[in-house]
C-alpha cells in the first residue's frame, strides 16, 4: 500500500548517520566512513507519523525498512476474522520491517503509538548497497536474527509465567531498554495505552490495572496513568519465580 500522504519528509532536520545520537544502537557495526556516507545516501531521515498511522500495513510490499528515531510504535498481526495480536512495542534505535524480508510482503502491521520519527532505508537501495558493502547484509541478518532470537526468548519466559511475573517481565525489559538508550530505567512513560499492553502481555485490561495497583500497593512502583516510577527494581525482580531463559531477556 502506498505511504499515507500526511507522511512528511522533514529534510530540515536531516541530522547524518555519523552524528546521530542513535548511530551505536542502528548502524550496522564496522562501516567504514565512506561505507557510512554510502548507507547515509539511501535513506531518508525524519519522516513523521502521527498517532494510529500506519508505517507499513499487514500484506504490503516491502518499500523501506525503518528505525524509530523519536516517539514509538507498536507491531500487530490481525487474523482472518480480524481479532488483532499484539507482537512488539518499538522504542528509539530499534530497527521495524524485517518481517518483510522473506516473501517481500510485510507479516505483520506497524502503527505509530504517538507522533513517531523514522529513518526510512529503502529496500531497493539496501539491494543495491549490498552490492557495493559485501558484510552490510551479514550485519543486518544478524541483527534480524538477534532480534528473532530476543522475542523468541521474551515470548518463551511470558509463557512460563503468572500474569504478575508477565507484568514485571515487560517492566523490567522496558526498563533495560531505556536504560541502553542513555534514559532513566526506573522513571519513564509507557508509550502504549493500557489495552494494547494487556493484548500484549495476554491478560484482560482489568487484571492489569489490578496487578499494577497490586505493585503500588507493595511499594514496588508508582503509578500515575502511563507514567511508572520504579521504586524498587530488586522487589520487582524478586516478583519472577527464577527461570532458566530469565537472565537471557531481562539485564540491570
Amino acid at each position: 500500500m502506498s505511504t499515507p500522504a500526511s507522511v512528511k519528509n522533514e529534510a530540515s532536520r536531516t541530522v547524518a548517520c555519523s552524528h546521530c545520537n542513535l548511530k551505536k544502537l542502528c548502524l550496522p557495526k564496522g562501516l567504514t566512513q565512506a561505507e557510512t556516507i554510502q548507507l547515509e545516501g539511501a535513506v531518508e531521515h525524519a519522516r513523521t507519523f502521527e498517532p494510529g498511522e500506519h508505517l507499513y500495513e499487514q500484506g504490503a510490499p516491502l518499500r523501506f525498512l525503518y528505525i524509530v528515531k523519536s516517539g514509538s510504535a507498536k507491531s500487530l498481526i490481525t487474523a482472518a476474522d480480524g481479532t488483532e495480536q499484539i507482537i512488539g512495542f518499538h522504542l528509539p534505535g530499534e530497527l521495524l520491517g524485517l518481517d518483510a524480508l522473506e516473501h517481500r510482503r510485510h507479516t505483520s502491521s506497524a502503527i505509530a503509538l504517538d507522533t513517531t520519527s523514522v529513518c526510512a532505508l529503502s529496500y531497493e537501495h539496501f539491494d543495491q548497497l549490498c552490492a557495493n558493502i559485501p558484510h552490510l547484509q551479514h550485519e543486518v541478518m544478524m541483527e534480524a536474527a538477534k532480534i528473532l532470537a530476543d522475542d523468541h526468548e521474551l515470548l518463551l519466559v511470558m509463557g512460563q509465567k503468572s500474569a504478575e511475573e508477565r507484568a514485571a517481565i515487560f517492566l523490567l525489559d522496558v526498563s533495560a531498554r531505556m536504560k541502553a538508550r542513555g534514559f532513566s530505567g526506573t522513571e519513564f512513560n509507557l508509550c502504549m495505552p493500557r489495552s494494547d499492553l494487556a493484548n500484549y502481555l495476554g491478560l484482560a485490561p482489568a487484571t492489569l490495572s489490578r496487578i499494577l495497583a497490586r505493585f503500588e500497593q507493595e511499594g514496588v512502583l508508582n503509578v500515575n496513568r502511563r507514567h511508572i516510577r520504579i521504586t524498587s527494581l530488586p522487589q520487582l525482580h524478586a516478583s519472577i519465580s527464577r527461570c532458566e531463559h530469565c537472565d537471557a531477556v531481562l539485564i540491570d
